[in-house]
C-alpha cells in the first residue's frame, strides 16, 4: 500500500496480535484460555476519534499452532524452560541454514519435534524469506474450545467438503483454471488476518466514525463505518463481506458478514460470520479476538486469540499482478505439455467435473 493510496484511504474515511522432551513434561499452570492479561499500570491514548489509539502497522509474527498439537494435548501453556528450548530448536533448524520454507504451524512444529532438517514438498523459497517467528507459552491461537482445537464439522460441511475439486489437478486451460491467491484477487478473510507465509502486517487508520483497516497480503483494505449504520441486504453479497464496526469500552469490535462463498475460508460457505475485537493492551501490543462462525460448516464457533506489536516502516504496495510472469509461464508449460501430448497421439487430459463448478 503506497503513500497515495493509503492517503486516499484516509480521506474516504474522513467523509465517509527449555526441556528436551517438551510433550511429556506435567501440565503448566494457566490462567484459563479466554483470560486476556490484566493491565493496571498503563492506558492506551487517545487516537483523534476519542478512542483507544489503534493506529499504525501491526506485525503477527506468532509462531504459536492455530490448534493445539496432539503432543501436548490437555495444556494450555509452557513453561519458560520449554519456550526457551522451542526457541533454541528453531533457531538451529531455520537461521543460516538450506532449510526449505516453513509456512503456518511448520516452524513451531518442527521445533517440537525436534527433527534434524525441515524439508516440505511443497515449499518454493528458503529460510531467506522467513520473517522472525515470537514464541510465547501458549500451546495454541484458538482459545476456544478450550482444548485448542478446531470444532468438528457439521454433516453438510463434511459432504461439501468430500465433494471438493483438487485444485492441484485442475486443467491448465486459463487463467481461470487458477485459485483466487494465484490470480491476485483476493486471500479472502479470515486469511488475511491469519496470514501463515509473509508479509504479516495490518495497518489501522481511525478518523471520526470510521476505522480502515489494510492488510498487506495482496491488496484488503477495509473501510469500517462506525456510525450505527445498518448492514447490508442479506442478498448483498461480497468477496470479503460487509464490515460494521463499534466500540466497546477501549476494544474496537468489527462485525462482518455477507461473504459470497466464493472464497471459502476451510469450507465456509456464505453462511460465515467473523467478530474481530481489537484491544490496546501495552504501549507494543494489541491483541486481537477474532471468533469465527458458520453454522452450516462447523458444530459451534471458535476463537482465535492473536497477539501483534508494532513494527517500523510503513507497508509497502503489494504488487501481485507485476507483470505476472508466474501465471504466464505456467500456462505456458500447460500449452507446451498438451502439444507434446499431440505429437505422442495421446488424447489431452479430461477436465475434473467438479471443475466446472468452481466460482468465476
Amino acid at each position: 500500500m503506497n503513500r497515495r493510496s493509503l492517503a486516499l484511504l484516509v480521506t474516504l474515511a474522513a467523509v465517509v496480535a527449555g526441556a528436551p522432551s517438551i510433550a511429556g513434561q506435567a501440565p503448566a499452570a494457566s490462567a484459563g484460555p479466554n483470560k486476556i492479561r490484566p493491565i493496571s499500570a498503563w492506558t492506551a491514548p487517545l487516537g483523534p476519534d476519542g478512542h483507544p489509539d489503534l493506529q499504525g502497522v501491526w506485525l503477527n509474527n506468532s509462531a504459536t499452532p492455530l490448534e493445539r498439537p496432539k503432543q501436548l494435548e490437555g495444556r494450555t501453556s509452557l513453561t519458560n524452560e520449554e519456550v526457551a528450548e522451542l526457541r533454541r530448536r528453531a533457531d538451529r533448524l531455520f537461521k543460516n541454514t538450506n532449510a526449505d520454507f516453513a509456512a503456518g504451524d511448520a516452524v513451531y512444529l518442527a521445533a517440537l519435534a525436534d527433527i534434524d532438517r525441515f524439508k516440505s514438498t511443497t515449499a518454493t523459497g528458503s529460510t531467506f524469506e522467513m520473517i522472525e517467528r515470537e514464541f510465547d507459552n501458549r500451546t495454541s491461537l484458538i482459545v476456544d474450545p478450550p482444548d485448542g482445537r478446531i470444532p468438528a464439522l457439521t454433516a453438510e460441511g463434511k459432504a461439501r467438503q468430500s465433494r471438493a475439486p483438487n485444485r492441484n489437478n485442475a486443467v491448465n486451460a486459463s487463467w481461470l483454471d487458477r485459485g483466487n491467491q494465484e490470480r491476485c484477487i483476493t486471500y479472502g478473510l479470515p486469511s488475511a488476518s491469519l496470514p501463515t507465509l509473509y508479509n504479516n502486517n495490518i495497518q489501522i487508520v481511525q478518523a471520526p466514525g470510521y476505522a480502515v483497516i489494510v492488510h498487506e497480503m495482496i491488496h484488503e483494505a477495509r473501510i469500517v463505518p462506525l456510525d450505527g449504520r445498518p448492514k447490508l441486504n442479506e442478498h448483498v453479497k461480497a468477496w470479503i463481506g460487509d464490515t460494521r464496526g463499534h466500540w466497546e469500552g477501549d476494544t474496537l469490535v468489527v462485525e462482518t458478514s455477507n461473504f459470497n462463498g466464493k472464497n471459502n475460508y476451510r469450507g465456509s460457505t456464505t453462511g460465515l460470520h467473523l467478530t474481530e475485537r481489537y484491544t490496546r493492551t501495552a504501549e507494543n501490543r494489541i491483541e486481537l479476538r477474532l471468533t469465527v462462525s458458520d453454522p452450516t460448516t462447523w458444530e459451534k464457533p471458535w476463537t482465535v486469540l492473536l497477539p501483534m506489536r508494532p513494527t517500523d516502516g510503513e507497508l509497502i504496495e503489494y504488487a501481485c499482478h507485476e507483470a505476472n510472469l508466474s501465471m504466464f509461464n505456467l500456462l505456458e508449460v500447460a500449452r507446451d505439455a498438451e502439444k507434446a501430448d499431440a505429437a505422442k497421439g495421446q488424447a489431452p487430459r479430461a477436465a475434473d467435473p467438479a471443475d466446472d463448478k468452481q466460482e468465476r
